[in-house]
């Protein structure tokens, strides 16, 4: 009998990004003992140290080098992992960048679809019909407040956020997790219909997103988690990860 092609996962990776090749491979992972699927992760890296805006548009200027180079693997679908560089090139930018770089690879004879993790949270969040949501956020105020607008921009009203104001990427990187058991009782949660609890793929939440949705009660998500959500659309699998959240349940 042959056996089945593993689905080649591409990852559009900031270089001092340590979370998106541990966070959405885990999520994928875990899959592989509910379902009949197998899966590769292959990344591409863009020069990027400090969370400010002049390296953040200078690193998204290197993300057309890398769609090409993860087509040249021939992926199945690509993820570009870095929230804040989109969101700080303008409003509505996730649909540029992810046409550009689809048609990246169509021109190398390898269409794939691309997925950015701005684009993957708000769209999950409009899957989920969340209206309201209060944020918490790694970056310093002023990129939070940009973040914020360009939800705020898409039709989800913010009513909250926490800024950590982390400016080096590997010390977001290096935030425990378990701290946002205590972060998110910061932010004002009442009526909001989601709580996103990292608005950023390199500051590690995985760990604590089922434990936060079930003690606050309210459905919690996550950059990463919503990056493997819309990738697992763009494969056309099912969208299901146990404890990963509400967007994972597989109603979405």
């Amino acid at each position: 009998m042959t056996q089945q092609r593993a689905v080649r996962i591409g990852q559009i990776v900031p270089s001092s990004n340590t979370t998106m090749e541990t966070e959405i491979p885990a999520m994928f992972r875990a899959r592989e003992g509910s379902f009949a699927e197998r899966f590769t992760f292959h990344s591409s890296r863009m020069r990027m140290k400090k969370v400010v805006k002049e390296e953040l548009e200078a690193m998204d200027r290197d993300s057309d080098r890398c769609a090409i180079e993860l087509s040249d693997a021939r992926v199945d679908v690509l993820g570009y992992a870095c929230l804040v560089a989109i969101m700080s090139m303008g409003q509505g930018y996730h649909r540029v960048s992810e046409k550009r770089l689809f048609e990246r690879t169509a021109e190398n004879g390898a269409p794939a679809p691309v997925v950015t993790s701005a684009g993957a949270l708000v769209d999950g969040l409009h899957a989920m019909g969340a209206k309201r949501v209060s944020v918490v956020c790694p970056y310093m105020k002023p990129l939070t407040k940009m973040v914020v607008e360009y939800v705020e921009s898409e039709g989800i009203e913010v009513q909250d956020y926490v800024a950590l104001e982390i400016p080096d990427n590997l010390q977001v990187a290096a935030q425990d997790p378990a701290r946002l058991m205590e972060i998110y009782k910061r932010l004002n949660r009442s009526n909001i219909d989601a709580l996103v609890l990292s608005a950023c793929v390199q500051m590690q939440s995985l760990p604590s997103i089922q434990r936060v949705q079930e003690e606050s009660g309210i459905p919690t998500v996550s950059a990463a988690v919503a990056t493997t959500w819309q990738m697992l659309r763009r494969l056309e699998l099912r969208t299901e990860v146990a404890d990963c959240g509400e967007l994972l349940s597989g109603k979405y």
